[in-house]
């Protein structure tokens, strides 16, 4: 069975009953690459539960492990050591054919620079995934432009989008396929304030209306203010966790 329909059933299941479920489990999670006198640790035993539909954010110096933790967590890169676990699979122990297809299934990714293919509208942009991820692609892409509040624009090139714009076009190429996690790499790092905000409101409406789990990784601590659960990550391990009691809309920020 694909990890698709052993993920998917079982978070379809857990919804339908109402409880609380696990979207993310890591186990002594460790990352080393090199070794001898060239040895670097990039993750230290990270251990971290996460439940389904929460914003997460995850904070930390440059050289922390925040991309690597990223990585990981989207099957991009392997553990060195201990176990991922996304709604009880392990992820670490797929093959590479099985992990291709855990991320073309159940991870969007979003990331600081829109990597969107200017010579194609902002639908063709999110339709070049949805063909790849099930039927209905068009409609499928017009309704998750909709949904992060760009559908207006779906027939216009990138030249004739703003940058917010063109960072919600992205978002909606992630979730067209309605994946099971969310990660955002610094989504709102070459934006300004105004389109930022916009950026953050759409990935904030995913986890706490879509059922979604969203990570986003950024050096920027005013985002934490609007997280249900801030982690901070120093040298390769998680150093403080918090849960937020009153997150704050994306529209209170400032920076």
């Amino acid at each position: 069975m694909s990890p698709k329909s052993d993920i998917g059933d079982t978070v379809s299941a857990q919804r339908s009953r109402g409880g609380e479920s696990v979207a993310l489990r890591l186990t002594g999670v460790g990352k080393t690459y090199g070794s001898g006198p060239t040895r670097v640790v990039a993750l230290d035993q990270v251990n971290l539960e996460i439940p389904a539909g929460e914003f997460v954010v995850l904070l930390g110096p440059s050289g922390s492990g925040k991309t690597t933790l990223l990585n990981i967590i989207g099957g991009i890169e392997q553990p060195s050591d201990g176990a991922v676990e996304v709604n009880g699979q392990d992820i670490g122990g797929l093959s590479r054919k099985l992990r291709t297809q855990y991320r073309r299934e159940q991870v969007g990714f979003v990331f600081q620079f829109f990597n969107i293919v200017p010579t194609l509208t902002a639908l063709e942009n999110v339709e070049i995934l949805a063909e790849l991820t099930g039927p209905d692609a068009r409609s499928r892409s017009r309704a998750a432009l909709a949904r992060v509040g760009v559908g207006e624009v779906a027939d216009r090139f990138p030249a004739q989008l703003s940058g917010g714009q063109q960072q919600r076009v992205a978002v909606a190429r992630a979730i067209v396929k309605q994946p099971f996690l969310l990660l955002c790499d610094e989504p709102t790092g070459s934006l300004d304030l105004a389109t930022g905000q916009q950026v953050l409101a759409a990935l904030s409406d995913l986890a706490r209306h879509g059922q979604q789990t969203v990570i986003v990784v950024t050096h920027n601590s005013e985002i934490a203010r609007m997280a249900d659960r801030v982690l901070w990550l120093h040298s390769g391990a998680i150093s403080k966790s918090e849960m937020i009691k009153t997150p704050v809309a994306a529209s209170e920020l400032d920076w």
